[in-house]
């Protein structure tokens, strides 16, 4: 982003810092308070111990005898203890630090952290879960004409392009055939190839609608965590140059994972075709299921790639390796975040989409009887351009939660990794944020 310096260039890598011990205190390697002569008062304690003064001292201002039968002087109250316990750390360690030097951590013990600079929807420090989904929501909540203007926009055309699709050139697709037992190789290789056509332009149609999407959408998080307003038009005007570097970015990811998991399944399909033996299909299923965990342990190591050629201005591969590093030992917790997110998302979009389905079934010339036992594509214009409004409104939540959480979460690594929160806070003009801050050694 022009505004925003930082995105494209990372902080400082961490280092290692001192820890101070508790102050006023003797640490374990200091020796108490030597003895002296005998009190005047009578404070101390005589002989072996077997006799208490009559007023103990306060606690916190005394120190236990240096030896049997020897007594210790009192010495003068050390001073008040100030917020906390003990001396506060070097800057740049605490909670919320992660050991970056530069990053503005807290020692005051316990009175817990400072509260952290929040010019947007997020608050610079380290994000919890629940922040950065709250972050998206507040994104979509905050600069809602924006965000519901640009998903509503990609939503309605990428499904009008779909129904016309599905009504005039897929209408006469029929899967009836794989239901059928007694249907020839013949029929099911020509009514697997249909679904498998119908299924491949219309997820090609929602691919380009997601890229579309998630182009727009990123650059208005981004703003949104300085707290700036952007318009739709200043949205495509910063994402247009790289939409097309999003896209190839997509698509060389989709065929890396489908690679992956045809590659495991290739042995058992040769086994089956060639030796003519069931093992191979079993074995085909065992290597898919292989390739399918090592594809997704991929996807989630590329997951930070999106943002990172938007915001960084990057190219495919580059991105690829940045989001690499980003979420190096992260793997879990990056797909965990994702994986709740996806599921939240979808969630409330099939609360959407599932009454318009069904709407639309009780509508069309079949009922909804029709719907459940159909084994055809020709489900009508009604069904389509009902079930077609519960799906834009669908895509309209789907959209920008799946997008905001994705660009929260890589400014969320980027903050843990290299303290690009002094970055933001100081593109969103906050003043003495990070102040005193040492550089670590």
């Amino acid at each position: 982003m022009k505004d925003t310096p930082g995105w494209a260039s990372p902080g400082s890598a961490p280092s290692d810092g001192q820890e101070s011990g508790p102050a006023g205190r003797p640490g374990p390697a200091e020796p108490a308070d030597q003895p002296g002569p005998e009190p005047q008062d009578g404070a101390g304690t005589q002989g072996h111990g077997s006799q208490w003064s009559k007023e103990q001292p306060p606690a916190g201002q005394w120190s236990a005898p240096a030896g049997p039968g020897s007594s210790a002087r009192p010495g003068p109250p050390p001073p008040p203890p100030g917020p906390g316990w003990g001396t506060q750390p070097p800057q740049g360690y605490g909670p919320y630090s992660n050991g970056t030097p530069g990053h503005p951590g807290w020692g005051g013990g316990w009175g817990g952290p400072p509260p952290a600079a929040k010019p947007g929807v997020i608050p610079l420090r380290p994000l919890g879960v629940g922040e950065i989904l709250d972050g998206a929501v507040s994104t979509m909540r905050t600069y809602w004409r924006t965000v519901l203007g640009i998903s509503l926009t990609v939503a309605v055309v990428a499904e009008v392009i779909v129904i016309l699709l599905q009504g005039l050139v897929l209408n006469d697709t029929s899967t009836a055939a794989l239901d059928d037992p007694s249907a020839s190789a013949k029929e099911l290789t020509r009514a697997l190839g249909e679904a498998m056509l119908s299924s491949s332009v219309i997820f090609l149609v929602s691919l380009i609608a997601t890229v579309a999407a998630t182009a727009l959408l990123t650059t208005v998080t981004s703003r949104a965590v300085l707290g700036r307003p952007v318009t739709t038009g200043e949205a495509w005007r910063d994402a247009r140059p790289q939409v097309l570097k999003l896209l190839g970015l997509i698509l060389l990811l989709l065929v890396i994972a489908a690679a992956i998991v045809f590659g495991g399944m290739l042995p058992g399909i040769l086994v089956a075709v060639f030796a003519n033996s069931a093992a191979g299909f079993a074995l085909a299923a065992l290597g898919g299921l292989g390739g399918g965990i090592v594809a997704l342990w991929l996807m989630i190591r590329f997951s930070l790639a999106s943002p990172a050629l938007m915001l960084e201005k990057r190219g495919v591969v580059k991105s690829m390796s940045r989001s690499a590093k980003l979420v190096r030992g992260s793997w879990w917790r990056v797909f965990g975040i994702l994986l709740l997110a996806g599921i939240i998302a979808n969630i409330i979009s099939a609360i959407v989409v599932i009454p318009f389905t069904f709407i639309a079934a009780a509508f069309s010339g079949d009922g909804i009887s029709g719907l459940l036992n159909s084994g055809t594509g020709d489900l009508g214009w009604t069904f389509l351009i009902v079930s077609g409004i519960g799906s834009v409104i669908g895509s309209m939540i789907t959209y920008p939660i799946n997008a905001g959480v994705t660009v929260l979460l890589y400014i969320d690594q980027r903050i843990r990794r290299e303290a690009l929160d002094l970055e933001l806070a100081r593109a969103a003009g906050v003043t003495g944020y990070g102040a005193g801050a040492g550089s670590g050694g």
